[in-house]
């Protein structure tokens, strides 16, 4: 009987205990392994990365909530008779044309309010713990696509690459190495420019290195520019063989990027992930063209990674590829809700995030977030979604990684999301998929010193109920256990929340309910 490589995964990390090691999950190792991995149909993961900080409320919008959206964010507000209807409760801005033509063929899928607990507003912090997986209040040194490729490729970057792993694991497009894909002992992604003129570094002229500590660093070192310049000739050989058949905007950097990915994909690289990035959302100030929202910074940024998304899908189906690759976006964080007198917004919690490709499950994943009248102006859309899910989620249904390694390396929280499908199989649209199994509701708001939650339970289950803050800090996690099915009723001593927005959120699986009330 054959097995495949999510079999052999599955059943080996389950038939061996977990470690702490560099090889946490007691993997195998040799050629047996090494010949799984280097199977040229292994799957392959792009990431978008979004600099500067999405607004979400403009990219994916609560059609349910525009009354009030429209209270808010009047002088940033989409035109209602210019969005992208999805369904009763979503539409997309008018920039994402080619995007709801992918949606429309059941490739995109949508998962509302992806964020994390104790919301980070700094760029530079909250891009580490997107980047690296982490718990917002711990600092990771290794990436979280890193700690997985720590577990498949032993002691890197020692003995790589060989005479099987030839290839680089990750590659991010550009000068700058993603923090994504950093592992225990040294990165494992290639920066690269250009796929068809890779430049090599001058290794020096070799001899052996002091016995000491300044001779490992040494060694590293040479072992570092020995590797990238192995790795570079592999990227430009299998390149130049490689090919893209769709026609590529020239004037859309995005792209181009994702023009160099499919060259690579094509050319038979054997590369895991693949990291682009698209720069400019930290949209403070004229994000739209006053008098005229549907134009203007955002709205171009988001026809270039609309469009560019297209393209690139439509080279992977042109080129019998599109099975083997799933793509996501992410940011470092949304936006506030209400706007800035600037015709922009400022830094925010939590927001949309997007899948696509062949093998997404399509439709959107959880609630329109909710609006206020009353909005504070520090207020942004409230988590439903951790990140770490969506995260352990692709691991899981893509790389096969089993949940328990999941949560491992990255929360023992870990929720699984249906986000992905088997490939060859019907698109199912998850559109309103959890819409009976959470109830929530929180009375009365405004409250002052104590406050009552009521909730329904479509089956026993184990429950998170936690309360947030204005800006999207934990105030309280107030259980966390297993409870029977029906209706709950729990009653909260609130003296000591602080006054303002105070954001209830239940996790039952994979289904979340957040509400809102405010404390006096």
């Amino acid at each position: 009987m054959s097995i495949n490589r999510r079999q052999f995964l599955a059943t080996t990390a389950a038939a061996l205990p977990l470690a702490t090691t560099k090889l946490p999950f007691g993997f195998p190792t040799g050629k047996l392994f090494d010949a799984l991995l280097a199977d040229p149909s292994d799957r392959v993961l792009v990431l978008i990365n979004l600099t500067g900080g999405n607004d979400g409320l403009n990219t994916v919008v609560p059609l349910d909530q525009f009354d009030n959206l429209a209270a808010v964010r009047s002088n940033i507000l989409l035109p209602k008779n210019r969005l992208l209807r999805l369904d009763d409760r979503t539409a997309l801005h008018p920039s994402l044309t080619s995007v709801r033509g992918l949606w429309d063929e059941g490739k995109v899928s949508i998962v509302q309010g992806v964020g994390y607990r104790d919301q980070n507003r700094s760029h530079f912090r909250s891009s580490d713990i997107w980047n690296t997986g982490s718990d917002s209040r711990e600092v990771s040194r290794t990436g979280w696509m890193g700690r997985y490729f720590d577990t498949i490729y032993p002691g890197f970057p020692e003995g790589y690459p060989n005479a099987v792993d030839t290839d680089p694991v990750a590659v991010t497009i550009g000068t700058v190495a993603s923090e994504t894909c950093q592992g225990l002992l040294g990165s494992f992604t290639l920066t690269v420019s250009n796929p068809l003129s890779m430049t090599s570094l001058l290794e020096g002229a070799g001899g052996s290195s002091p016995d000491n500590e300044h001779g490992s660093e040494l060694d590293f070192v040479r072992t570092t520019i020995a590797q990238a310049n192995s790795y570079g000739r592999a990227v430009q050989t299998k390149s130049l063989t490689g090919k893209t058949v769709a026609d590529y905007p020239s004037g859309n950097k995005l792209a181009q990027q994702l023009r160099s990915v499919v060259q690579m994909i094509s050319g038979g690289l054997r590369t895991k992930a693949y990291i682009v990035n698209l720069g400019g959302f930290d949209t403070h100030a004229n994000q739209v063209e006053a008098g005229n929202t549907h134009e203007g910074n955002h709205a171009e940024l988001l026809a270039t990674l609309s469009d560019a998304i297209a393209v690139f899908l439509e080279d992977l189906k042109k080129q019998g590829l599109a099975e083997r690759v799933i793509g996501m976006t992410y940011s470092e964080f949304g936006r506030r809700i209400r706007s800035n007198d600037a015709t922009g917004t400022d830094h925010g919690s939590a927001a949309p995030l997007v899948l696509f490709g062949e093998c997404v499950r399509a439709g959107t994943l959880g609630q329109s977030p909710e609006i206020a009248r009353d909005v504070d102006v520090q207020e942004g859309v409230a988590m439903q979604y951790d990140f770490r899910d969506v995260y352990g989620s692709i691991l899981e249904d893509w790389f096969g990684l089993p949940a328990a390694a999941v949560r491992e390396l990255l929360h023992n929280g870990y929720h699984r999301l249906p986000i992905l499908r088997e490939c060859n199989t019907s698109v199912s649209d998850v559109s309103g998929r959890d819409a009976d199994a959470l109830t929530l509701a929180a009375y009365p708001s405004p409250f002052t010193e104590r406050l009552t939650v009521n909730f329904s339970l479509a089956r026993a289950a184990r429950v998170i109920l936690e309360a947030y803050d204005v800006q999207g800090a934990c105030i309280e996690r107030l259980f966390d256990r297993r409870l029977p099915m029906g209706e709950q009723q729990v009653s909260i001593n609130t003296s000591a929340y602080p006054a303002g927005v105070v954001t209830f959120r239940l996790q039952e699986s994979d289904s979340v309910r957040v509400v809102r009330t405010v404390k006096l």
